[in-house]
């Protein structure tokens, strides 16, 4: 095992790594630009290095920095998070020249990944179901238009090298194709450097259903069972659930193996998702991440394996913890990304200083966060405040104890998505099941409806609550709590 390992990355992903770490009794390093500098993650760490500005180039994205800082530190490994440098493929590469181990998937593999259309080509060859559509980049409009035709509209114009819901264009008729070829083009071309973009038949109203994977360096591949992600906006996951609520043991196999094939084919190392659209009954190979990925919670609660752990033991070379007969599914998980975010204005990012904070608790609840009370969500990076994760022995138990969670979670200062929340636990297609990638903008206004009320109430309660947030009462309470033990303390003595 390692001895000291460097966590490329800052939040809640940061402590998540530092925790396995912790347990595994490996030392760990973080490094953190200007706005992080009073971060929660930058103090639990066992050492912290500064890196750089605010802005990711000048400090998470600069990787000659934070192998400085790696080499500085002693450190013989690196885990990159999700986000940043995650999918960076010359990440690993520079780690190798240094003689360190990037905890992932090789550079070669995460390169081939991250080109939808290299990664499509990859999953033919393999024999692994893909969407209808060409399988190289398109630049001329006449080459367009013929391939539209032939697949049949709708279809969705994507950027070969794109990520996150960026540049991709759906389009439902031929005069409107070329305009968004341009458009994707431009989009592409902006915000990763690469205008190729490719065209596929547009599946409507599909699940999104994705297989954690765990591959080790002696050849076992795993998956690690099924993830529902249909809860989006502009394909932004919002709500994440294990297992999916359509899920047989027949299709987990059925999917699950193909999964496996994937990764197989591609030589996968380490921790990886193979995503997937699900519409009536045919499923399509969708991408590939490989990286963990923000819902890996929800997948650790209903199988009990603990996938951060898992990366760091395979890249020091162990073999997987277990075999695919030892991996069973019991309940059911939900987990709500909890963002600094105004939903009732389009989730426009909402960052500022939380004068109140008080998270859930309880059975079968668990929030990954990295936040205080008083701190200040900067604007530089993504609006993750915390993840909410809740258990129950069924889908209708995990959906109560998750609204129950819901109204314990009280963040002062800043707009939050819990009204999204909330308003989405009370929702009766939600608790049917009827999902689908589209779902938040069919059923808008019955959404926005209840999260206005729920606002109003919200603010009812707030009231109440803010005076115990009072620094006064604060430290009046830390005081009487002092002064007991202490008083505790000087009885027991005397006796």
């Amino acid at each position: 095992m390692f001895d000291k390992v460097l966590v490329a990355n800052r939040g809640e992903i940061a402590i998540r790594v530092m925790r396995a770490c912790r347990e595994l009794d490996v030392k760990s390093v973080a490094v953190y630009s200007d706005a992080d500098k009073n971060s929660l993650f930058a103090k639990y760490a066992d050492e912290s290095y500064h890196i750089g500005g605010p802005s990711p180039g000048d400090s998470y994205l600069n990787i000659p920095r934070i192998l400085e800082v790696a080499e500085k530190s002693g450190a013989d490994a690196v885990h990159p998070g999700y986000g940043f440098l995650a999918e960076n493929p010359h990440l690993g590469d520079e780690c190798s020249k240094q003689g360190m181990k990037l905890i992932g998937p090789s550079g070669s593999v995460i390169e081939a990944m991250g080109s939808k259309i290299e990664s499509r080509k990859l999953m033919e060859k393999a024999g692994v179901p893909v969407i209808p559509g060409n399988s190289k980049g398109v630049t001329d409009p006449d080459e367009a238009l013929k391939i539209a035709e032939a697949i049949g509209y709708p279809v969705i114009v994507k950027a070969s090298a794109g990520g996150g819901g960026i540049g991709m264009r759906t389009v439902y008729e031929e005069d409107e194709l070329l305009r968004a070829l341009e458009s994707t083009q431009s989009v592409a071309e902006s915000a990763f450097g690469d205008s190729t973009v490719f065209i596929e038949k547009y599946v409507e109203e599909p699940r999104h259903i994705e297989f954690q994977i765990l591959a080790d360096e002696h050849g076992n591949t795993i998956h690690v069972a099924d993830r529902e992600c249909s809860i989006q906006r502009r394909h932004q996951k919002l709500i994440e659930e294990a297992p999916s609520p359509i899920m047989t043991d027949e299709l987990r196999d059925q999917m699950g193996s193909t999964a496996v094939k994937a990764a197989s084919a591609i030589d996968y190392t380490n921790a990886g998702t193979v995503e997937f659209l699900y519409s009536h009954g045919e499923f399509y190979f969708l991408e590939m991440n490989t990286r963990i990925q923000v819902e890996h919670p929800i997948t650790e609660v209903v199988t009990g394996v603990d996938l951060v752990k898992e990366q760091l033991k395979i890249a020091s070379g162990r073999e997987l913890c277990c075999s695919q007969e030892d991996i069973q599914v019991r309940g059911h998980a939900i987990e709500c990304r909890i963002n600094a975010e105004d939903p009732l204005a389009d989730f426009a990012p909402n960052p500022g200083k939380i004068t109140g904070y008080r998270s859930p608790g309880g059975p079968g609840v668990r929030v990954d966060s990295g936040v205080y009370m008083n701190y200040t969500i900067p604007p530089y990076y993504d609006s993750m405040i915390s993840k909410l994760i809740v258990w129950g022995s069924t889908r209708n138990e995990a959906i109560t104890r998750m609204r129950r969670a819901l109204s314990e979670y009280i963040i002062l200062g800043v707009k939050t998505t819990i009204p999204f929340h909330k308003s989405m636990m009370l929702s009766p297609n939600f608790w049917e099941a009827k999902l689908h990638t589209h779902f938040v903008d069919e059923y808008r206004k019955e959404i926005m409806d209840n999260m206005a009320k729920i606002i109003q109430k919200d603010k009812e309660m707030e009231t109440r609550l803010k005076s115990t947030f009072l620094p006064s009462k604060r430290v009046a309470a830390i005081s009487a709590a002092v002064n007991s033990h202490l008083t505790s303390t000087m009885t027991n003595n005397k006796k």
